[in-house]
């Protein structure tokens, strides 16, 4: 009796060691199980964001290549400064404490295809290139143009515009024609803007003596209204509009010169060819002349 007792109750031992060890191996398979479940979730979610990621890609090409044009350009993010002189309209003015105007509107969307930001410093038209050469300026638009003399200081962009000098006299002068100002005897005295192709031309043709120079276009007009000085030259833009805000005043039929206008910039300077990458392109697709036309009638 006392053995079977014995031998049942090593059975129910052996029953109970073999059920702990069934538990255990469940549990463990149970979190292997687990394991292997997560592990397959979290691949399945990483390929899912990638292809995600491949289709956006794909769908705009646009915007990958827009970023890789910006990033392209040596400009990208830097500021720009450009040298002025706002006395000149309708090429460069001030308006609301702002320099506005056609040399300003192309120096803009010339720094847009760049990704660079502008600034533009005014000052007088005589310390332009002197601004540039010395690094103070990146590049100079003033209206400027293009001459032999000029070119030895500095290099010139693609002509962006043409213009006109032309001779503002009183209404009833002796002045007639711009001939008369090299007519034999002729000793009428001519105003124009310090530093300007009008001064260079006109102190050529005509003599120092006989030019009056000042800081301002408006200055020279303002001198030739009071009768200090018998005629301005000028460009015809600023001209036009110096005659319509001064009565008596008006614009001979013949003009003095024509002559081209280009930014410059310092010797070398490699921001050159990048410029005029740019700007031959808003010449192509028609935006500097939409931006001549803003200011500037048909008329």
């Amino acid at each position: 009796m006392m053995k079977l007792k014995k031998l049942t109750a090593l059975a129910l031992c052996l029953v109970l060691v073999l059920g702990l060890a069934a538990c255990a191996s469940k549990t463990a398979s149970s979190s292997a199980s687990t394991a292997a479940s997560t592990a397959a979730s979290a691949s399945a979610a990483a390929s899912a964001s990638a292809a995600a990621s491949a289709s956006a890609s794909a769908a705009s090409p646009g915007a990958a290549a827009s970023t890789s044009a910006a990033s392209g350009s040596a400009y990208a993010g830097k500021t720009l400064i450009m040298a002025t002189n706002a006395e000149f309209p309708p090429y460069e003015y001030m308006e609301n404490d702002k320099v506005t105007g056609i040399d300003a509107d192309i120096a803009q969307a010339i720094c847009d295809k760049l990704g660079a930001t502008l600034q533009i410093d005014n000052m007088e038209f005589g310390s332009i290139i002197t601004a540039v050469t010395a690094g103070k300026a990146d590049f100079g638009m003033a209206g400027m143009t293009v001459t032999d003399e000029r070119k030895q200081s500095v290099d010139f962009s693609s002509t962006y515009a043409t213009g006109v000098q032309v001779v503002i006299v009183k209404s009833g002068s002796e002045i007639k024609s711009v001939d008369d100002l090299s007519a034999e005897g002729a000793a009428y005295t001519i105003g124009v803007q310090q530093d300007t192709t009008g001064d260079i031309y006109a102190t050529d043709d005509f003599g120092d003596a006989r030019v009056q120079r000042f800081n301002k276009g408006a200055d020279a007009v303002a001198a030739l209204a009071a009768g200090k000085i018998d005629c301005v030259i000028i460009d015809n833009e600023p001209a036009k509009a110096f005659v319509a805000a001064n009565d008596g005043l008006k614009i001979l039929d013949t003009s003095y010169v024509s002559e081209d206008y280009a930014a410059c910039f310092a010797k070398g300077s490699t921001l050159t060819a990048d410029f005029n990458a740019a700007l031959d392109a808003l010449i192509q697709d028609g935006t500097v002349q939409s931006i001549i036309d803003k200011y500037i009638s048909a008329n």
